[in-house]
């Protein structure tokens, strides 16, 4: 039997930075991990921070959820016929609602083989605190992936006072009061703790298609090196609407694009030593007139 964790969470919450970090621990252990990861859009970008040697399977422009249940079903089949491992990690997009992304886990192909732990939903405390101001099918989703979790991090809890940690906690603990909630800064947690999970039962729900949230996903390609400052200029004159950003975005005067990753607000730069296809993924509502400056 291998161990299966479902990592859930809204767009930019901190899901890959977690499967980062568990892959590291689960190999310190002496464990194999595997990855199943889903992209919502034509281009696979989070996948490039799986190392070399982990086996990865991908779902991309989909949902593992929904309509590309079969094709996750099929992915998950050759991760278990083709590759040896212990422990398969799936992170869901953040349009994804973990209970129906349980379907493709649940396959009556490969069931027996597989142990579920649980859904490990990584919550954006700043997000929550804000969550009034999201379209009300945004904010319905967000809720779901929180209600439905097993394990709940409350994470970016640096970014936040006292007081905004104290009404996080509370406000979690009320939508969920069975999910264990660890409060986090870059989704930092012991594999230990993933160990201990135990699922409860899932509550039955309608199909929900990312159509009817009105995500979109759109793909800007640059045609040349941009200045750091006006990029970023760029970025903070963004509709609210766009939740996610992430790519790779030429600078003049260096020789590869640098990695970048934004969610509500706020970006993360880090350097490539290779060469990477220069271009972005916009995740938002209503993202039709977003163009590169």
């Amino acid at each position: 039997m291998k161990d299966v964790y479902l990592f859930s969470g809204f767009l930019g919450s901190g899901k890959t930075t977690l499967l980062k970090n568990m892959l590291i621990q689960i190999r310190e252990a002496g464990l194999k991990p595997a990855v199943f990861m889903n992209e919502l859009g034509e281009l696979a970008i989070d996948s490039d921070e799986v190392e070399d040697g982990v086996p990865l399977k991908e779902l991309l422009d989909g949902c593992i959820c929904c309509t590309g249940s079969e094709k996750s079903e099929a992915q998950i089949q050759t991760l278990l016929a083709e590759e040896e491992f212990d422990v398969i990690l799936i992170e869901t997009t953040g349009a994804a609602h973990p209970v129906e992304a349980l379907d493709a886990i649940f396959s009556p192909l490969f069931a027996e083989k597989l142990n579920f732990r649980g859904i490990v939903t990584v919550a954006d405390s700043k997000r929550w605190l804000e969550r009034d101001r999201l379209s009300p099918q945004i904010r319905s989703l967000f809720l779901e992936q929180i209600r439905h979790a097993d394990l709940i991090l409350a994470n970016k809890m640096d970014l936040l006072t006292d007081k905004e940690q104290g009404d996080v906690i509370f406000g979690l603990q009320s939508l969920n009061s069975e999910a264990k909630i660890i409060q986090t800064s870059g989704a930092k947690i012991p594999y230990k703790l993933l160990e201990t999970l135990s699922t409860g039962p899932k509550e039955a729900l309608e199909t929900a298609e990312i159509g009817k949230l009105n995500l979109n996903t759109k793909v800007l390609r640059f045609k040349e090196p941009v200045k750091r400052e006006s990029f970023e200029q760029w970025m903070r004159n963004l509709p609210e609407t766009v939740y996610r950003i992430k790519g790779y975005v030429p600078l003049e005067g260096d020789k590869y694009p640098h990695a970048f990753q934004y969610a509500y607000g706020m970006a993360q730069w880090l350097p490539e030593y290779m060469k990477m296809q220069p271009q972005i993924v916009v995740i938002g509502e209503g993202i039709d007139g977003v163009e590169l400056p």
